[in-house]
């Protein structure tokens, strides 16, 4: 803790400061700022109008809400941007330091941190992580992400706290300093509204590993590995053999260094063959501090994360799973994969544009009824229309979700189960992907 108070002082002393973004985030540097720093001043700037009597910010802080709220910040020395926020100029293109509470206490901890990143799994793998070291008598902390600011952990760490991080590109992408150890899980088509390509979406994911030295690690999907890194690179593949880690296809056997680890399918709550890749991960990174026992024994306790290929419970004899994380054609190809004996798929949401003719050729052929709904379902119900689907009578259009889960449970075959993993977005719709589900539950319980 005195290594962060001493860096965060002499970054901020006699600065004028801005929080941009007042949210969870934005709160914890507010919160920090003021109990250790002595700046010359301290604006919040924020596109909704904040209350500052409710949230104890005195008169001497400067208040610059609404639509025009970017438009000041050349004239602070420093502006702490939060994650939830869209620059309108880029970083290099305003007279001061952005920068990031992720960014400062990165450059204070980074040794000590093992960062995740990834479109998909990157909650539950942190989770993982964390659970496996906490449960294994480690001094560990859970943060980034996952809903805890890292300035809200701060005050606790010790030298010998591990720090598991997880990390969006929101938060990397304008990041100059990375994790000595680092998990880049994979990459899918996401967030393209906001970053437009997908190589400009990479760019900011890999911020994860781009500043990491020789001697750190990065575990990272041989898809999208580096060609030319120098540092400690290991690869993860269901394709290649010969990469560091390979998980074989229905073996569920992870290889790397020689050894080897088969994963107790028959007494883990995580299904699916895309979380044997999140185990892997799990096991690579905390198999310097445990031993394999340890891990087993932890990793056999590890519940599964709401909204990730959750057991609702039985209802009219269908078993019912919410999958709301879902937001790409993958992992919904993958959910009717993972659960048991699939009835019934419901897919759909908020239309973002992505292409799903990887979906659509996959349930062109599959055994499953598909309940498409809302904007995005309705272009991949047209384009199964249009498809050569075998039995086209399986595919329906049910305009919300509450329709979708009342259909579902008129066409579910009797001990069969129905899924829901939208391969979309919820906006528009929904506040969330946990909303999303939390709705979906209350639904599924409802039923007769």
């Amino acid at each position: 803790m005195k290594r962060f108070v001493k860096h965060i002082k002499n970054l901020i002393e006699n600065k004028s400061v801005c929080i941009l973004g007042f949210g969870r985030e934005g709160r914890a540097t507010f919160e920090i700022i003021n109990k250790y720093c002595k700046p010359a001043s301290v604006a919040i700037a924020d596109l909704n109008e904040i209350d500052p009597a409710a949230n104890g910010i005195s008169g001497d802080v400067k208040m610059i809400c609404g639509a025009d709220y970017q438009k000041s910040l050349s004239e602070f020395d420093l502006v702490f941007k939060s994650p939830g926020i869209v620059l309108e100029k880029q970083p290099d293109e305003l007279d001061c330091t952005v920068t990031s509470e992720t960014q400062v206490f990165f450059e204070v901890y980074r040794e000590q941190i093992i960062g995740i990143t990834g479109t998909k799994g990157k909650s539950t793998v942190t989770s993982l992580i964390y659970h496996i070291l906490k449960e294994s008598g480690k001094k560990c902390i859970i943060a980034g992400n996952i809903g805890i600011p890292v300035f809200n952990i701060a005050e606790e760490m010790t030298d010998e706290t591990i720090v598991v991080c997880e990390l969006s590109c929101h938060q990397l992408e304008y990041m100059t300093v990375s994790p000595s150890a680092a998990v880049f899980l994979n990459l899918y088509e996401e967030h393209l509204d906001h970053y437009g390509t997908m190589e400009r979406y990479y760019n900011a994911k890999k911020n994860i590993y781009l500043y990491q030295d020789e001697d750190d690690c990065l575990l990272i999907n041989s898809d999208i590995a580096p060609k030319d890194d120098d540092g400690l690179v290991f690869s993860i593949s269901d394709k290649n053999p010969e990469s560091d880690i390979y998980v074989s296809d229905g073996v569920a056997e992870l290889k790397f260094s020689g050894e080897s680890y088969k994963i107790p399918v028959d007494r883990i709550k995580l299904l699916g063959i895309h979380n044997h890749f999140n185990i892997a991960a799990a096991y690579f990174m905390t198999s310097p501090f445990i031993s394999p026992e340890e891990f087993e024994s932890a990793l056999c306790t590890f519940n599964p994360l709401a909204h990730r290929l959750e057991f609702v419970g039985t209802f009219k004899g269908i078993r019912w799973y919410d999958d709301s994380i879902s937001t790409a054609c993958a992992t919904a190809i993958e959910a009717v994969k993972s659960v048991p004996d699939a009835g019934t798929v419901l897919i759909g949401g908020m239309d973002r544009g992505i292409d799903y003719t990887s979906l659509v050729e996959f349930l062109s052929t599959a055994d499953v009824n598909v309940i498409c709904m809302e904007a995005s379902g309705k272009r991949v119900f047209d384009m199964l229309q249009a498809a050569d689907v075998n039995e086209p009578e399986r595919v329906h259009y049910a305009e919300h979700l509450e329709d979708a889960v009342d259909l579902a449970a008129q066409i579910t075959p009797e001990g069969k189960s129905c899924v829901l993993s939208p391969a979309a977005a919820s906006y528009g719709i929904f506040k969330n992907f946990e909303e999303r589900g939390d709705v979906f539950k209350g639904l599924v319980k409802k039923l007769k």
